[in-house]
């Protein structure tokens, strides 16, 4: 008995994340709040708008070379380190 494979169609808009300006959503949003943030603080529509800019700038090669990262950064913190061969493990007591 033989078994043929099976085809899925998976389409690209799946795939894709979701972006404004060509950038991450949640990387813009909080590029729009520090800019927001930096104006309310200083005063300055200028600082304000250069806050915006850099960190747009910035977001915007984060999401061109990895759109997961920031998902990545918030969820590390959860999660323990799977083996670190540095650390000593006492624990299990030596063998001797």
């Amino acid at each position: 008995m033989t078994k043929r494979p099976t085809h899925h169609a998976v389409y690209r808009s799946i795939n894709k994340p979701l972006t404004i300006w060509g950038v991450e959503r949640g990387l813009f949003f909080l590029s729009v709040v520090m800019g927001g943030a930096t104006f309310n603080f200083f005063g300055s529509l200028l600082g304000g708008v250069l806050m915006f800019v850099g960190l747009y700038i910035l977001a915007r090669w984060v999401t061109a070379n990895d759109p997961q990262l920031l998902r990545i950064l918030l969820n590390s913190a959860r999660f323990r380190h799977q083996y670190d061969p540095a650390k000593q493990d006492d624990s299990q007591g030596s063998r001797r």
